[in-house]
């Protein structure tokens, strides 16, 4: 872990994350041994062997381009920004994995971005509110010259590609336009030469250019490819082309079946992406997903009067082999291995002896909205999004299950605590239910909400499921197999319901809404109980593990501890500098919570102190939700940009919870840390003074237990969160023989412990509380 100030950074498991949109976005470094590829506005240097990956954060919006230099020793990536505003163009340093240089001489976007062969020069060229070409000096870190692209009648520039031996040359294609530039340093000049092409009108895509410089091959929208002769000198000194540059063919596949007159076999979707290998034959990556290493013969022309081909069947398809989704990006890894890109964000591996493709790479396509666990298993977790809910094995980081449910976006998914259904809440109003091994829909509950389900959650006995939705209501639904009943519905919220969450006895449910409040619902009586209120949107909820307080964040940077008892404001702490809160997850011991937001940043906080101990930096979009695992050895944080990060947890959480394991004869609150009622000490927290005093002698002292229990004070100075020697006044072990908790005497108290033995029912005195919980052992 490296450490920012006083605070270190959690450390990653894994990453589930690629972003499959940007065009010849995959790219495989010249070691052969790294990928570098963008996901939202960080770009991401991974070892392909390890998995180990590196971050290069400089982007304030999502990449649009990325490139690498020949020999690997630069990268350049631009991104997309908001409409009149400038876009960025950020040269990193490989070695260093830093930026070295940086530009904003693009309107909007940067549409494609390349590097001269000999490294001296960054060459890109703008989006359709840009349309312009920049020449940039690495070397004297300024821009050389820049000039408009498009003329006339052409349309938005697509596609760019330098020369392999002229370092001073490029050619950018686009709509109806193709041409060949070249820059002159000296007099900072650029000059234009078109590609002649009479009757033709294409849209290119794609360009690729052989080894000599003396032709080029450019993938179309329609789905043929062009073949472009140069025309430069053989000498590479002589930078101008000796006459404009000429299409010398347009080229289909040569069709095995028998086609209608005039029509010839073309790519479905265009070609998206085109590769030409040493030896002269063509990797063709198609809108549909088809992937074909072809090579040019001799066209196959059907003898037909007045008809005119549009294009040539000229290509011989050698192997085909297809992917599901559009490719965008075509990276050889070790000459024998294909890496494949597709905009569904996913990866394939595919060896050139067989062409048949492996996937290794999927995530998720659109934003995540939830991350959950199943009860007390921490091997698998789930995720929700739009059209689909994955469950993942966090070992290996691989999809074991995806529900598909298109057109949907799923707002929340939850386990069973039985392990037997996964419940989920969409967007459409229906709340489903599907087995976790097969993902067969079990059950479905039609208009649960009116305006979409936007939360959900279920007992720990499987038979009451309660849901939240965008209309403000609050509804509690009978759950068993064959049926599914309302009991009824909570009108109290004016707002949508951000998060509901149900207390460990199952007695009691909180719900949180964008209208500024939170309710705290009783579950038996459907009623409620207390109300929270508060300036913000209120985004998530969680309640402690013994159920004595709950946590809040929201739109107004602040998370919030509550008191259940009353609904008072315990304690009030800045969650963020920058952005609102979006979730909350508190640790199964209760000693720490993980919160995340639109800063970007993960968060881990001591619950008692109320201080950040660790963050965690990578996320590339705003946090959507975070999660324990129960074993609460790791971290599960989800993004806007679809990407899920597994954290280790630090060892502070470790080192409670085993203890806990091994105190098998205690009852299982008293293994989760008792929180001090916030009405007992006017700040909340007692000082580390107060705490000592009432907590432990030295380890000097004679220890009269034969079950001692953890220390319950995370403040002691004496036992150090070790196990208590001898206590001042009784043994907080109820399994001690020397144990006796004091009676309250007459007063009409009603003691903070559910479990008490002198716990009795009545009104409560505030003024004598305090002296209440010193004399209870138990509280």
């Amino acid at each position: 872990m490296e450490e920012q100030g006083n605070v270190k950074e959690l450390e990653v498991k894994g990453i589930i994350g690629f972003d499959g949109s940007t065009i010849k976005g995959l790219i495989v470094h010249s070691d052969g041994k790294h990928v570098i590829y963008p996901i939202g506005n960080k770009v991401i240097v991974q070892d392909w062997t390890t998995r180990k990956q590196s971050f290069l954060t400089g982007h304030t919006n999502a990449i649009s381009a990325v490139a690498v230099s020949r020999s690997g020793k630069y990268i350049a990536s631009g991104q997309i920004n908001h409409i009149g505003f400038k876009a960025q163009l950020i040269i990193w340093s490989y070695n260093e994995l830093k930026i070295m240089d940086t530009h904003e001489l693009h309107k909007v976007r940067v549409e494609a971005v390349s590097f001269s062969s000999d490294e001296k020069y960054c060459i890109s060229i703008g989006g359709r509110d840009c349309e312009q070409v920049v020449v940039w000096d690495i070397e004297n870190r300024k821009v050389i010259c820049s000039e408009h692209v498009t003329k006339g009648v052409q349309g938005e520039p697509f596609a760019l590609a330098t020369l392999e031996r002229r370092s001073s040359c490029f050619i950018v294609g686009g709509e109806e336009l193709l041409a060949v530039w070249r820059f002159d340093k000296e007099v900072k000049r650029l000059v234009c030469y078109e590609v002649s092409m009479p009757k033709m009108r294409r849209t290119f895509l794609c360009i690729d250019v052989d080894q000599r410089d003396e032709l080029c091959f450019c993938g179309t929208s329609t789905g043929d490819i062009v073949k472009v002769r140069l025309n430069f000198h053989h000498d590479p000194e002589n930078v101008a082309p000796l006459r404009d540059p000429k299409v010398i063919g347009c080229f289909a596949r040569i069709s095995k079946k028998k086609l209608p007159q005039g029509s010839v076999d073309l790519y479905e979707n265009g070609v998206r992406v085109i590769k030409r290998l040493p030896s002269g034959q063509l990797l063709i990556g198609a809108g549909d997903g088809t992937l074909e290493l072809v090579e040019e013969s001799a066209p196959k022309i059907p003898k037909v009067k007045g008809v005119k081909m549009p294009s040539l069947p000229a290509l011989k398809v050698l192997k085909s082999t297809k992917v599901n989704n559009t490719i965008t990006s075509i990276a050889i890894m070790q000459k024998t291995t294909l890496l494949v890109a597709t905009t569904a964000c996913e990866i394939f591996q595919i060896d050139m002896n067989n062409f048949d493709p492996r996937l290794v790479v999927t995530c998720h396509t659109s934003p995540i909205y939830c991350v959950a666990f199943p009860h007390e298993f921490s091997d698998v977790f789930a995720t929700a999004s739009k059209d689909d809910v994955r469950v993942w094995a966090i070992s290996n980081m691989q999809e074991l299950l995806r529900i598909v449910v298109q057109n949907f976006s799923c707002s929340e998914v939850v386990f069973s605590y039985d392990g037997k259904c996964i419940l989920t809440a969409w967007n459409d109003g229906i709340i489903r239910s599907f087995t976790p091994l097969t993902g067969r829909l079990m059950y479905s509950i039609f208009n649960a909400h009116n305006k979409g389900v936007s939360a959900i959650a279920i007992a720990s006995h499987g038979k009451l499921l309660v849901s939240g939705g965008c209309e403000g209501q609050v509804r509690l639904w009978e759950i068993t197999p064959h049926h599914q009943t309302l009991i009824c519905t909570l009108k109290e919220h004016k707002s949508p319901v951000s998060a509901i969450n149900i207390n460990k006895t199952d007695d009691e449910a909180v719900s949180a809404s964008t209208d500024g409040t939170c309710i705290l619902w009783d579950l038996e009586n459907k009623v409620r109980r207390q109300i929270m209120f508060s300036n913000t949107l209120f985004m998530t909820v969680k309640y402690y593990p013994t159920s004595v307080q709950i946590l809040t964040g929201g739109s107004d940077r602040k998370i919030s501890y509550w008191e259940i008892l009353d609904g008072s404001l315990v304690r009030e702490i800045e969650g963020s500098q920058s952005g609102a809160i979006n979730t909350i997850d508190i640790s199964p011991c209760g000693e720490f919570f993980v919160s995340g937001g639109n800063d970007q940043i993960v968060k881990l906080w001591n619950y008692q102190q109320g201080v950040t101990t660790r963050i965690g930096l990578g996320h590339s979009a705003v946090i959507t939700s975070a999660q324990f695992s129960p074993n609460a050895q790791y971290i599960v944080t989800t993004s806007a940009a679809g990407s899920i990060y597994v954290w280790y947890a630090p060892q502070q959480v470790e080192e409670i919870m085993e203890p806990a394991k091994s105190a098998a004869s205690l009852p299982e609150e008293e293994n989760i840390k008792d929180l001090a009622s916030a009405r007992s000490s006017g700040s909340g927290v007692q000082s580390k003074s107060e705490r000592t005093d009432s907590c432990c002698y030295s380890s000097s002292a004679s220890s009269s237990c034969s079950k001692v229990s953890i220390c319950q004070d995370s403040l002691c100075s004496s036992c150090n969160r070790k196990k208590c020697v001898s206590c001042k006044s009784s043994c907080k072990d109820s399994k001690c023989s020397t144990f006796k908790p004091k009676s309250i005497g007459s007063s009409q108290l009603s003691c903070q412990d559910s479990k008490c033995s002198s716990r009795k029912s009545g009104p409560t005195k505030p003024e004598s509380v305090k002296s209440h919980i010193t004399n209870c052992g138990k509280c």
